[in-house]
């Protein structure tokens, strides 16, 4: 009869000791939030708006690419925890464009179809 007392109480101490190993492992590998880059219209449909919430102050940049995958532009974005910029697309000629949005580990690839309509420019997202 003790020893069964004397092994359920060490079973007891051990079970007890690996649950709170267990939590405190849990804890140390919180996982860090991704930043979130949203993509959308400006007003009057005249361009691209980009907005990015970061966990911390850090670099991103946005590449615009023609057809051809030739770099038309890339734009360095400012340090900081939320920014929004917005691309104007009137001047570019009809075709296929792809915005490439990168910010940490974080990459969002857009691309816009843009045509004359009315004798204005317009654009949609295609994906």
């Amino acid at each position: 009869m003790k020893n069964s007392i004397k092994l359920s109480a060490l079973f007891l101490l051990l079970s007890a000791g690996i649950f709170t190993s267990a939590a405190a492992n849990a804890k140390g590998h919180t996982e860090k939030a991704k930043d979130v880059i949203t993509v959308s219209s400006l007003k009057h449909d005249r361009g691209v708006a980009v907005m990015i919430s970061k966990n911390e102050a850090s670099k991103s940049y946005v590449t615009i690419f023609d057809q051809a995958n030739n770099i038309l532009m890339e734009d360095f974005l400012p340090s900081k925890v939320e920014v929004e910029k917005g691309y104007v697309l009137t001047n570019l000629d009809n075709g296929d464009y792809k915005f490439e949005i990168k910010s940490n580990d974080q990459m969002v690839t857009k691309t816009v179809h843009v045509y004359d309509e009315d004798n204005k420019k317009r654009f949609f997202f295609i994906d």
